[in-house]
């Protein structure tokens, strides 16, 4: 088979994307004075809010002897570690106290810092931007101010808003080139009222690159989808979607008929080199006083997603021996181009050189599905 039919991946060590905000906890999950553990990409980390409940993250591994500060103390300013007592403040990581100084020590503790990461609140999730496995130095003035935190688009000023979310264990490379295979529905998600094998049928969508990613030009949804058609009937009007992927790891979809619409982000973070969590997020206005969306989303959207990771949990039993996937035709271009665009971004981290990227305009993408 030649190349440019199939691309054989294999099975390596992930490269983690530094410079990207990234979902720690659900907001729910950091309440009070409670100091929270977490990780991502393979960083430990302690999270909490301060007295005005501005949420924090800092690298959960005191300075001083390796001591997870999650074990310690927090008066709504300063984490203190459990083990001696040094204390940090829970926004840059400063040190702000050493106990076993004397008075006549010459050591400036202010010089000291926790790893820090810049931490916001959005959508229901507390996000930290991943800056380097240590942190952002603030000891140092070649400081920079990141991007501003993920926001979920919505096009209304009332809605209503819903989370998912579970466990991947697999890379995160598996789990995003998962998320956007067209191809495995009506194997893997074989339901009356949502695909079949005998629904199957050829599609034909158009995609354009967009700044770190690429967008499925909106279209007429799958006309083999019971749930797109209900949409139609309440509108009265088509209905159209909007797909875009964009670095390091988020999926959007947006619905729209008439004036309803339905607005999701599906997000799937590298907690460890083998293990990633999919967050699910939406936002409609869509009858917002009959519990139709929300029924789909929080009753069959569990089974979507259950579905999913009882897949990956086996395709990690063929993982394991590590042989080369092949990645085939059209079904599989998005994936093709995750990687490309990845390795270009990675690429441009390493050199400074502009980041290249792989499309050079519009294309259209046929497949069965």
């Amino acid at each position: 088979m030649t190349d440019d039919k199939a691309r054989g991946i294999s099975e390596t060590a992930t490269d983690f994307m530094w410079g990207f905000w990234y979902p720690a906890l659900r907001s729910e999950q950091v309440l009070g004075r409670k100091l929270v553990r977490a990780i991502l990409l393979d960083v430990p980390l302690v999270l909490g809010r301060d007295v005005a409940g501005q949420p924090f993250a800092l690298r959960d591994v005191c300075p001083h002897r390796a001591f997870p500060l999650s074990f310690g103390q927090f008066d709504g300013s300063a984490v203190e570690c459990a083990y001696h007592g040094w204390q940090f403040d829970a926004h840059t990581g400063q040190c702000r106290v050493i106990p076993s100084l004397t008075a006549d020590s010459k050591l400036k503790c202010e010089r000291i810092y926790a790893g820090s990461f810049p931490c916001a609140e959005r959508d229901g999730y507390i996000w930290a931007f991943m800056t380097s496995p240590e942190g952002r130095d603030l000891s140092s003035s070649q400081q920079s101010t990141p991007p501003a935190e993920p926001s979920l688009p919505t096009f209304s000023e009332r809605y209503k808003i819903a989370h998912l979310w579970a466990d991947l264990p697999c890379t995160v490379d598996h789990g995003i080139i998962g998320l956007m295979d067209p191809a495995h529905g009506p194997f893997v998600h074989q339901a009356w009222w949502w695909r079949s094998r005998r629904s199957i049928r050829e599609k034909s969508k158009q995609f354009e690159p967009i700044p770190n990613g690429f967008r499925m030009s909106p279209h007429p949804p799958s006309a083999n989808s019971a749930p797109y058609k209900i949409l139609k009937l309440l509108s009265g009007e088509p209905a159209t979607t909007t797909i875009d992927f964009v670095l390091p790891n988020q999926r959007f979809e947006l619905i729209r008929a008439g004036r309803y619409w339905l607005s999701s982000r599906t997000t799937v973070t590298p907690i460890r080199q083998d293990l990633c969590r999919l967050d699910f997020c939406a936002a409609w206005n869509i009858l917002p006083w009959f519990p139709i969306v929300s029924f789909i989303i929080h009753v069959l959207g569990p089974r979507f997603i259950r579905q999913d990771t009882e897949v990956i949990e086996k395709q990690a039993l063929g993982l394991k021996y590590g042989d080369r996937m092949m990645l085939v035709d059209d079904a599989d271009r998005q994936a093709r181009w995750y990687f490309e665009l990845k390795s270009s971004y990675l690429e441009s981290q390493r050199t400074g050189a502009p980041m290249r990227h792989p499309m050079d305009g519009p294309v259209t993408l046929r497949w069965r599905s």
